[in-house]
């Protein structure tokens, strides 16, 4: 009896590296090529350009393959109580890192019927590195990238999405990955905040920082990442100036802007009514939601409405009044905030909100409300959650932290242990 081979590919491009892991695969017996679904490519990899079964059929062409299947899961589970295959055949680069938990767990799977895991070693060479830099540049088109925020809505059960405010947060939110249990987890997009964005440059939160140098800020991040972006555009200032932002960022590859509906001089939103803010009227925001939307010229751009009624102390009834009026007026998404240490308020209004558009996007920013988790925000109808500073916030402490020791000890000895080495740093950055 022919033995049955089982190995999993999750890559829109068969190169040398995968063609050596099938000719592995073909001397002990009949191949089976697993094709990592869409769902799963974008929990723990990068996001896929090829369609789950575009990528099937670009399989199914390499020659002496028995049959090709769709794996649904990063974990071997199904595929392994299914077929039970007699070798599961994979490289040698998940040892370590996040990527061993679903090593470990095939392992334990083939143990309990006597399946082997054969390890090939990972190809690495100047033809293979040439095309996985290929890749990225692919996924770092605009017209790529900017599609990418809607497909993740369709994707995912709620966008994880991170702060960033240079190329090296940048890399921090598109390189990083957690596992827990047999869970692996990652950043699905990245918020470049007008607060951070300031703050980095020294400057107070009041718009003071001007659009070009903010582009900057995204060009930087742009520059050295795949993942979509979305962009705190603030009041979106006067409506002659917002449809060129619209334009320039939709250019630039940018999934989203979310603007708030406050008039004046910007004050950040985590003070209520501590400073003097004035909200827009609904009639007037609603014009500027309509000129961005006219302004654009692709589909994939969203224009995201962010609602400051809570933080203003005007309540639920006049949250909800506008988030129908901005829907109406054709916003993509609603953002509502608050500033309160409980959520309470806030699963209140998207329970309401999701009576009347169940498929609006949800966004929300949980800095005071930290306490809730992403499910339970989801059970609610979010689908995007932005961690809007904690990158800033932990590394102005840091740094303060290092310079006080220097000046104390009279030299850098003291904090070697709490800084990352020089190799660390040179192997993150990818070298073209």
């Amino acid at each position: 009896m022919t033995n049955m081979i089982y190995t999993c590919f999750c890559t829109d491009n068969i190169h040398e590296g995968h063609l050596n892991i099938l000719a592995e695969a073909k001397k002990y017996g009949d191949v089976i090529v697993g094709v990592l679904s869409d769902e799963e490519m974008v929990r723990y990899n990068r996001f896929p350009i090829l369609t789950t079964q575009e990528r099937v059929e670009m399989v199914r062409k390499i020659p002496g393959i028995k049959d090709v299947i769709i794996q649904d899961n990063i974990l071997y589970d199904k595929v392994i109580t299914d077929l039970r295959p007699d070798y599961v055949i994979h490289g040698d680069n998940w040892s370590s890192g996040p990527l061993e938990v679903i090593r470990k767990n095939l392992i334990k799977l083939l143990s309990e019927y006597g399946g082997k895991l054969i390890e090939v070693p990972y190809t690495v060479n100047e033809k293979v590195q040439k095309i996985d830099r290929q890749m990225r540049e692919k996924l770092a088109m605009p017209e790529l990238r900017r599609a990418r925020l809607k497909k993740l809505l369709k994707l995912v059960p709620i966008v994880k999405t991170l702060e960033v405010h240079s190329g090296l947060t940048g890399l921090i939110a598109e390189k990083t990955l957690a596992s827990e249990g047999e869970a692996i987890y990652q950043f699905d997009a990245m918020w470049i905040s007008s607060l951070c964005d300031s703050t980095e440059k020294g400057k107070p939160d009041i718009e003071l920082v001007d659009m070009t140098s903010r582009f900057r800020t995204i060009n930087d991040v742009m520059e050295v990442t795949t993942k979509p972006i979305i962009f705190d555009g603030d009041t979106g200032g006067r409506i002659e100036h917002f449809v060129y932002t619209v334009r320039s960022l939709e250019r630039m590859g940018v999934s989203a802007i979310i603007i708030e509906d406050k008039t004046g001089l910007k004050k950040n939103s985590l003070f209520g009514t501590e400073v003097e803010q004035t909200q827009d009227t609904i009639e007037n925001f609603c014009e500027k939601i309509k000129a961005g939307k006219n302004a654009q010229l692709s589909d994939d751009f969203m224009i995201i409405a962010r609602i400051e009624s809570l933080i203003l102390g005007k309540g639920q009834a006049d949250a909800l009044e506008r988030a129908f009026a901005y829907v109406r007026a054709g916003a993509d998404g609603i953002m509502i905030h608050s500033r309160k240490k409980s959520p309470e308020e806030i699963i209140s209004f998207c329970d309401v909100f999701r009576e009347k558009y169940p498929d609006v996007p949800i966004v929300v920013v949980p800095t005071s409300f930290n306490t809730i988790t992403e499910s339970e925000l989801a059970q609610h109808g979010v689908k995007v959650v932005i961690y809007a500073n904690q990158l800033l916030r932990a590394a102005y402490p840091a740094m303060e932290n290092v310079a006080k020791s220097i000046l104390v000890n009279h030299r850098a000895k003291e904090v070697d242990d709490n800084l990352m080495s020089i190799k660390q740093i040179i192997t993150l950055i990818d070298e073209i």
